[in-house]
């Protein structure tokens, strides 16, 4: 056995948590000072109430809505940890679950109006960090990466 551990701190895996993270921290920061947020929100968001964990009912939830079992299942989280941060996500105003017009046992979690404009900062502050990104590493260092990690993920993303 090697004792070299300096590949357990720059193995992909782990460089791309880093990014991951980095990444949502920016798009929550640009949140979080967007004026066309709610100011409770931007005070939630600037105050660090709000995270990456949050991040996923935004990357997730269908405009029509979804119910909470397939938001969950597309997070990739247990259900319950999916409803605590629905839970939280409709105290603040972000979503509301209404009856599923399919099935009347279920309930559908959808977008409120604040929620709808908190989607469309989360777009901006996407796209925004994602110029920040090919700012930082170049045009073809970036197209190479976004690639790369589309065959990675195998069309999941």
């Amino acid at each position: 056995m090697t004792t070299d551990a300096g590949w357990r701190l720059t193995h992909l895996g782990r460089l791309l948590g880093h990014a991951m993270r980095r990444f949502d921290d920016r798009v929550l920061h640009l949140m979080a000072h967007n004026i066309d947020v709610p100011l409770a929100l931007s005070n939630l968001a600037a105050r660090a109430q709000i995270s990456a964990a949050h991040i996923h009912i935004t990357r997730h939830l269908d405009l029509q809505g979804t119910r909470l079992t397939d938001l969950a299942q597309k997070a990739g989280m247990s259900k319950q940890a999916m409803g605590d941060l629905v839970d939280q996500c409709e105290a603040w105003g972000l979503v509301t679950r209404e009856p599923d017009p399919r099935d009347a046992r279920a309930r559908v979690v959808q977008f409120t109006p604040t929620g709808l404009l908190w989607l469309q900062a989360f777009r901006e502050a996407v796209a925004q960090a994602e110029r920040e990104f090919r700012a930082e590493v170049g045009a073809d260092v970036a197209t190479v990466v976004k690639i790369g990690l589309e065959a990675y993920a195998g069309g999941n993303a």
